[in-house]
């Protein structure tokens, strides 16, 4: 009997400590818990804000990419060749450097956004080879404008497809 009465404190001890420990390792894994909930609160929301700059980023391309803002851009002094040059150079740049967005944007809408750009830069040549003779930069924007209102307005169409996704998404 003196050898148990030896361990009586210790047994007292963890009787005591059993129901603490239990109780700690409860706190620890609900704050676990809710610190992983909360990651991925934040992940989702960053994924959310992410989704939604990219569509205004494609967006604002596709606005810069109508014509009534194409034509006045540049020097009027331009010859017509230089103007479709330049024109293309600055669409094609802008769009490499938005391509990264792609990432967050569905292949549909993305695929309407190439095709946009594409359809602009084939109506500028198309315009451009429909002229007979030389004329000047006025007078090709004049075309080029008129030419694009005489088709459907696919950039107006992509930047309406956008906006229903992104509604769709937040």
């Amino acid at each position: 009997m003196t050898s148990l009465s030896g361990y009586l404190p210790y047994a007292f001890a963890l009787i005591i400590a059993i129901p603490f420990l239990v109780l700690l390792r409860q706190f620890v894994h609900s704050y676990i818990t809710l610190k992983n909930q909360e990651i991925k609160l934040l992940t989702v929301k960053s994924n959310s804000e992410n989704k939604a700059h990219s569509y205004e980023r494609m967006t604002l391309f596709l606005d810069r990419m109508k014509p009534s803002n194409l034509i006045q851009r540049f020097d009027r002094e331009l010859a017509v060749h230089e103007f479709i040059f330049l024109t293309e150079k600055t669409i094609n740049e802008e769009f490499e450097y938005n391509s990264s967005q792609q990432l967050y944007i569905t292949k549909n809408s993305w695929k309407n956004i190439v095709d946009s750009k594409n359809a602009i830069i084939e109506l500028l040549h198309k315009t451009y080879d429909g002229l007979k003779g030389e004329v000047q930069l006025d007078e090709f924007k004049t075309i080029f404008i008129m030419n694009y209102m005489e088709g459907n307005d696919y950039i107006v169409e992509t930047i309406e497809d956008l906006r229903k996704e992104i509604l769709i998404i937040t």
